[in-house]
């Protein structure tokens, strides 16, 4: 049998003292689900079912090890040695009758406590079932599908920490800005109340989900959850913009509806430059050290989107706000503009530079080493702020420029090289007189303090 509860019931206290873990393990399991929709995963075109799904495998399999990794910690150390003690009694000791009656007991769920410790029991046989499955390096179509069903049902059953078991869960799926939720509890037309408050509970549920993604490891465990946190984005945000094609037909304000659909249009945009651009088929590049790059833009673009959608909608209610007050760390699309606009210009002026060095073969390293060291700034900070229909040529000349070692800028490969960042040079001057004809920036001057500041840190 489980051990018997001393008086407190130590979930409740868990629960009170690991508040973040709980909201964390809500968020994995409810990704874990969504990972295994084949519809959800960012792949190209190719053959589903000749495909190799080893390493969408070993993804899950290391979510499933983040899931217990939080489960150590929330479950009390005495309880664990417990569940250990009993798991080796069971092995050796008990009875069928015995093992019989325990199980009979723990799949009872008649308590949080026996929630807890079935999902930690099937995730522990869940990581050893997938640890010997990843041994053969290859895993079919049907192989990923059926884990993914067995993983499905230990969520779903759960009777206690089934995250789909409400659409809206009031203990995580809250308007966590004050203000906001005032403006949401203010309006007095109850159909429009309804959908603008769940309107509201959707984008900060997408805030939620992207506080768990670590931008700054390079921990395979870690990597593997972010990845799969933001395929989890991409089912909710699906499923947001269903739900705001819906409210817009019970929105009685014109301005509102139009607002709603330009957000969900957005959202529409956005997500084909996440999963079909930045993340396709990421999962066959994980040896590569921008596998982690590709995850913090996707995080970047959609923070940002998530961000402005949140300002623009609370701006329709009460103009007065400023997006500092929503977000510390907001920055309206006037500014994006000018940042964007600023850091093409210095990119260009290193081209321009790598360009007027031709001749010299020290100088051209020296340039093209300025350049890339540049380029990293530039895929942290600005890849983000790209529209869709110039991401494309971006991606395209940043990654050719990344395979080129330093021995080709000297050598014969050096007369196509400069082709290549000629064309290039042209096409940012398209982009910038592009960006510069935007309503927001006619006739503001171009701050070259920043421009010269942002050189001199990489020259």
């Amino acid at each position: 049998m489980l051990p018997k509860e001393s008086g407190q019931n130590w979930v409740t206290q868990s629960k009170q003292d690991n508040s973040v873990l709980f909201s964390e393990l809500d968020i994995l399991l409810r990704a874990l689900d969504r990972f295994f929709n084949i519809e959800n995963l960012p792949f190209s075109n190719e053959d589903i079912a000749g495909r190799n799904f080893y390493e969408e495998l070993l993804a899950a399999r290391d979510v499933i090890l983040r899931v217990l990794g939080i489960l150590e910690v929330v479950i009390p150390e005495n309880r664990k040695n417990a569940y250990w003690f009993r798991k080796f009694a069971e092995s050796k000791f008990m009875s069928e009758r015995k093992i019989d009656d325990f199980r009979k007991d723990l799949y009872l769920q008649d308590t949080p406590e026996k929630g807890l410790y079935l999902l930690y029991d099937s995730f522990i046989n869940m990581k050893g079932l997938i640890s010997d499955l990843a041994r053969s390096g290859h895993t079919s179509y049907m192989g990923f599908l059926n884990v993914g069903n067995l993983i499905s049902k230990e969520i779903r059953e759960n009777v206690f920490f089934n995250p789909f078991k409400k659409n809206m869960n009031p203990e995580f799926d809250m308007i966590t800005n004050q203000t906001i939720s005032k403006i949401a509890r203010s309006l007095e037309d109850k159909d429009e109340k309804k959908h603008i408050s769940v309107i509201y509970l959707y984008l900060f549920r997408f805030i939620r989900i992207m506080g768990f993604i670590e931008l700054t490891t390079q921990r395979a465990v870690s990597l593997s959850s972010s990845l799969i946190l933001l395929i989890l984005l991409r089912s909710e945000i699906n499923a947001f913009r269903t739900y705001v094609d819906k409210s817009v037909r019970k929105m009685k304000s014109s301005d509102l509806q139009m607002l709603l659909q330009a957000i969900a249009y957005q959202f529409s945009m956005e997500t084909k430059r996440v999963y079909q651009q930045e993340l396709k088929d990421i999962l066959r590049k994980k040896a590569s050290v921008q596998f982690r790059g590709k995850i913090e833009n996707s995080h970047g673009i959609l923070k940002n989107l998530t961000e402005q959608s949140i300002v623009q909608l609370t701006q329709h209610f009460d103009p007065a706000i400023s997006g500092v007050e929503v977000f510390a760390s907001f920055m309206n699309k006037v500014e994006q503009s000018f940042r964007l606009r600023e850091d093409i210009h210095v990119l260009h002026a290193f081209v321009a530079l790598f360009c007027s060095k031709a001749d010299d073969p020290r100088e051209r390293l020296k340039s093209f080493e300025s350049l890339r060291n540049y380029m990293l700034y530039f895929e942290s900070f600005t890849f983000r702020l790209l529209r869709h229909d110039d991401y494309e040529d971006f991606a395209i000349f940043f990654h050719d420029l990344n395979t080129i070692r330093k021995e080709m800028v000297t050598g014969q490969a050096f007369p196509k090289i400069l082709d290549k960042i000629k064309q290039f040079k042209i096409f940012l001057e398209t982009t910038l007189r592009h960006i510069g004809n935007r309503s927001e920036l006619m006739d503001k001057q171009i701050d070259m303090v920043r421009i010269e500041s942002l050189m001199n840190q990489y020259l």
